[in-house]
């Protein structure tokens, strides 16, 4: 990035201006936190105002401050210092790599010197953030490392053995420590943390790891004022891949396209790019972090999926956009790369992009906020034109999942299933039993006994001929 570029950007994770070094506590800080989290550039000769001020005797100035750095900043940093002049000023650029130190003031020591980047400001770590930085640096992850207080009986053979159905010897010790999920700890093996985060029986999970699930809600509108519709998952990582796209499937809308003779049903949001992230998140997220969980928000405007974890160290944006891998759970990560529901590491971001545009949605936005990272997905063009089209403007566009659709019933009453199909047919949509095949993965006759079960509760009922007609809801044969 070139200088009139790199003034013209907004002050982030990896950059941050200073008007001069009359108070040099401050700069120390930042490269500090630079170092430990993902490097990043200071300018010195900016004010917060965007004004040049410039840095006077500029190299007298470089040369302190390459001084000063040597004698403040612990292990020994080396950044790149050079002057550079603009407009007829002299600017210091400060360019410090990542490493793995983790680097601290000297002044404050090795424990309340260490600093962190997130977001524009640079903050103490705590216990948590310094342990996570002690791990990178010496290349263990917190998932690899041993739950000494569980032992090999908490890992649920049923559960192994339904996921590696075809390796009979998965729930032997051996097969297990070579995935990781039993370690050595002293003379005998126990859990892994991932082993248990994975493949912990319930109460195992929920003893050690309580927060390794998904909360998932539907709100009224654009703010998180009002809940529609509210799960907390359970049955683990497996469960919360099978259960959030059911949930975001039945509180989300489709719009109709005529192509030829055939109608496509387009989904509210791209079915691929939100399982990627979904799967992205729960192999990439810290699970030291305690008292957060994943959450799926879903508003009229949005879908977000919210991790309670910073990328990892080295690791922004931008590097995850241009295919840079690094993985922060190798076990989760290595088991599902081994099991198919992860591919090829670094090709995500590619995944996620290509799935938007061949199915043209606009492109997912990241964020990244203080130790959470947030992913927004947005409606899908032609969604948000039927919505527009039958919805006033300050009505929120979703619906309530749990309100009766007529006398006969109500919708909290049914399986998951019958509730999709039921809110699909209510907004409009010509669906059947095959739809209920495909989108719930079940056979053919479970679909259709779940429609009968409809027609026989007096919620729906069919219209039209055997081949060409359609259900509606019941009520709608009295307007």
């Amino acid at each position: 990035m070139n200088i009139d570029d790199l003034l013209a950007s907004p002050e982030g994770k990896t950059l941050e201006f200073k008007r001069d070094l009359s108070s040099p506590k401050p700069i120390f800080k930042t490269l500090v936190a630079f170092a430990n989290t993902a490097g990043g550039t200071l300018v010195i000769g900016r004010a917060d105002d965007g004004s040049l001020t410039g840095v006077d005797d500029v190299l007298a100035e470089e040369e302190r401050l390459a001084n000063l750095i040597a004698d403040s900043i612990a292990p020994a940093m080396t950044p790149d210092i050079e002057a550079v002049s603009i407009e007829g000023k002299d600017l210091l650029l400060v360019r410090v790599a990542h490493w793995p130190g983790p680097f601290y003031l000297k002044e404050k020591g090795p424990e309340d010197g260490i600093y962190v980047r997130l977001g524009s400001t640079s903050r103490q770590a705590d216990a948590a953030m310094r342990a996570e930085l002690e791990r990178y640096r010496s290349n263990h992850s917190f998932d690899q490392m041993p739950c000494v207080e569980a032992s090999a009986g908490d890992l649920d053979g049923l559960l192994i053995q339904h996921w590696f159905p075809d390796e009979h010897r998965i729930v032997d010790e051996a097969a297990q420590e070579s995935l990781g999920l039993l370690v050595r700890y002293g003379s005998s093996c126990v859990p892994s943390n991932g082993g248990i985060i994975l493949f912990g029986t319930e109460a195992a999970r929920n003893r050690f790891f309580p927060d390794a699930n998904i909360s998932c809600a539907l709100f009224q509108g654009t703010t998180k004022s009002r809940f529609l519709d509210r799960q907390e998952l359970d049955g683990g990582l497996f469960g919360a891949l099978e259960q959030v796209p059911r949930f975001i499937a039945r509180n989300t809308r489709l719009a109709a396209r005529i192509e030829a003779i055939r109608r496509q049903d387009i989904p509210e949001y791209p079915v691929v790019a939100v399982r990627e992230v979904l799967v992205n998140a729960l192999a990439h997220r810290d699970y030291a972090i305690s008292g957060m969980k994943i959450q799926v928000a879903i508003f009229s405007d949005r879908l977000e999926i919210q991790s309670p974890s910073m990328f990892p160290f080295g690791m922004t944006v931008d590097s995850f956009k241009a295919g840079v891998s690094q993985v922060r759970n190798p076990v989760i990560a290595g088991v599902f790369h081994r099991l198919d529901i992860m591919e090829q590491w670094g090709s995500g971001w590619q995944r996620i992009s290509e799935a938007c545009l061949s199915g043209g949605y606009p492109e997912p936005e990241w964020q990244e906020l203080g130790m959470c990272t947030r992913v927004i997905f947005r409606p899908h063009p032609e969604v948000r034109a039927d919505d527009n089209a039958n919805v006033p403007v300050n009505e929120p566009v979703n619906e309530p999942v749990n309100e009766p659709v007529n006398d006969g019933g109500n919708l909290a009453e049914l399986n998951e299933r019958q509730q999709w199909f039921v809110m699909q047919i209510d907004h409009g949509h010509a669906v059947k039993a095959e739809q209920v095949m495909l989108q719930w993965k079940v056979s053919l006759a479970t679909a259709k006994r779940d429609i009968a079960e409809l027609r026989s509760l007096g919620l729906i009922e069919f219209v039209g001929a055997p081949k060409t007609g359609h259900y509606r809801i019941a009520h709608q044969a009295e307007k």
